[in-house]
């Protein structure tokens, strides 16, 4: 067994200084998450501007978030691929990071540039078009980070700790986003175009937040780019006539398509990735579902419609929510070297179920304040998700090299982020048709029915209850123990001939 595998006398595998990450480059990294997930929430939060301002249907809404997010099923995997396998002086990564940074934030501002007169038709078109192409620029973005950083140690444990930081620091979108609605119709923007109405504020205000958001992911997003390194060249799965074929034939479109499909293929039969993707899917995708459909809840139930006061509260247990996070994550981290990473997520998902059943007495109309009382616990959920999954993403990637002998981080990480995008999507998609189900008419106010607001409670509280439990089944099948990886790793140096020591970083 090699150094760096030394079991501790603690039966843990303690870590060898030369597999520790500077932590300045943690938290440059962790950086490119607070890009990502600010990118994520604006996308999804602000759209809710098109039904307040804009009066357009709920379900057009949801699919709006929901279709663009499809084409992901693509671009991803694609942009995965074409990272695992480009050879630049720059590495692998890097250039997509820089560009990505740029073409998702321009993108992103241009979108929330429509006319108002816009019909609703037209509105749809508009945010449908913009929103495939903003897609494809987040995904240049998103794809290479993520794999970066299931490369930057070997270290089963020092993984971990890499995404726990990540979380920490990209959570703070997560502290921020919950405002966006309320900084929408903050009075810095009221009374601009001369008519006294919250609903033309929120139109005002809305391209005003999307310059802010992209100005910020150009300054923060090309950090990674240009201070982190890579621990793999821009070589590293390059092979002389790849299974008897030749350079010449290796090089051409056909061929590279037919190694594109057989990676994916090879990808989904993986069984411990398709078990920490459902996992993800349905803790995530339960999460998102109620999260869009809380804020109904609260405007409609607790503050009988009142948008403005309905908003405050949003950003008020949103930012305690996030806030928790960062308590969790630094929890579980240390918590998953001490305990494994699945018994750290059985843990985590245990303690945010019950914070989703303690929502149904919280919302109380003549308390208002006691919905901020479940949200640390329910922060359990998501912030135990994170830092585990990217941490066993990783292992997952080092058992793929072993059997396929190709490091292909950016296959992995694009399935893995498309099926959290695609929860997040269809999370909007379906919180519509269920608001609808629910008999919620805008036009009505504050006078929704009891029946609505009684049905609106119910979704929000069994349905994350009932996706978590399913995730716990998933987590329990996972068969990569701290054991086996240490037996892979040092299977993996064996080959490589490395004895531990890995290929030089690219600069």
């Amino acid at each position: 067994m090699s150094k760096a595998c030394a079991l501790s006398d603690a039966n843990h595998a303690s870590t060898a200084p030369e597999d520790r990450i500077p932590f300045a480059q943690m938290v440059i990294y962790g950086l490119g998450g607070f890009v990502n997930n600010t990118l994520a929430a604006a996308i999804g939060g602000m759209l809710i501007v098109l039904n307040l301002g804009m009066g357009m249907d709920p379900v057009w809404v949801g699919l709006l978030g929901a279709l663009p997010r499809l084409t992901d099923a693509l671009t991803d995997p694609i942009v995965g691929f074409v990272s695992d396998n480009a050879n630049t002086r720059w590495g692998r990564r890097r250039p997509f990071i820089f560009v990505g940074a740029i073409a998702s934030a321009i993108t992103f501002a241009a979108l929330w540039m429509f006319p108002q007169s816009m019909s609703h038709e037209a509105l749809f078109v508009w945010f449908l078009v913009g929103s495939l192409i903003f897609y494809l620029g987040y995904t240049l973005y998103a794809t290479p980070w993520v794999a970066l950083g299931y490369e930057m140690t070997p270290d089963y444990h020092e993984r971990t700790r890499l995404m726990g930081v990540q979380s920490f620091i990209g959570q703070l979108a997560w502290v921020v986003a919950p405002w966006f609605l309320w900084i929408m119709q903050n009075e810095l923007y009221y009374g601009d175009n001369g008519v006294d109405s919250r609903e033309v504020d929120l139109l005002v205000g809305a391209p005003r937040l999307a310059i802010i958001v992209g100005l910020f992911t150009i300054a923060v997003g090309i950090l990674p780019a240009i201070f982190l390194k890579e621990r793999f060249g821009g070589d590293a799965n390059s092979k002389p006539d790849d299974e008897g074929e030749g350079n010449d034939v290796a090089s051409g479109a056909v061929a590279q398509l037919m190694v594109f499909f057989r990676g994916f293929r090879t990808a989904l039969k993986v069984r411990a990735f398709l078990l920490l993707a459902a996992a993800t899917f349905l803790i995530f995708n339960g999460f998102q579902l109620i999260g869009a459909f809380q804020s109904y809840v609260i405007i409609y139930y607790v503050y009988g419609g009142d948008k403005v006061a309905g908003g405050e509260m949003l950003g008020w247990t949103g930012s305690i929510g996030a806030v928790s996070t960062f308590a969790v994550i630094a929890f579980v981290t240390w918590l998953g070297t001490r305990i494994g990473k699945r018994h750290t997520l059985f843990v985590t998902i245990g303690v945010s179920m019950l914070g989703y059943a303690l929502k149904w007495p919280c919302y109380n109309p003549d308390i208002p304040w006691l919905i901020i009382l479940p949200a640390p616990l329910i922060a359990f959920g998501l912030g135990g998700l994170f830092p585990m999954m990217g941490s066993m993403i990783a292992d997952v990637c080092d058992l793929d090299e072993l059997s396929q002998n190709e490091r292909r981080e950016g296959m992995f990480g694009s399935i893995y982020w498309w099926v959290v995008k695609l929860g997040m999507s269809l999370a909007l998609a379906g919180g519509g048709f269920l608001l609808n189900a629910t008999g919620f008419d805008v036009e009505l106010g504050g006078a929704q029915s009891e029946t609505t607001l009684f049905w609106m409670r119910v979704f929000d509280v069994v349905v994350p209850m009932l996706t978590s439990a399913v995730a716990m089944w998933a987590i329990w099948a996972y068969p990569l123990t701290e054991t086996r990886m240490l037996e892979i790793r040092d299977e993996l140096e064996a080959r490589r001939g490395t004895s531990g020591e890995e290929p030089a970083p690219t600069a």
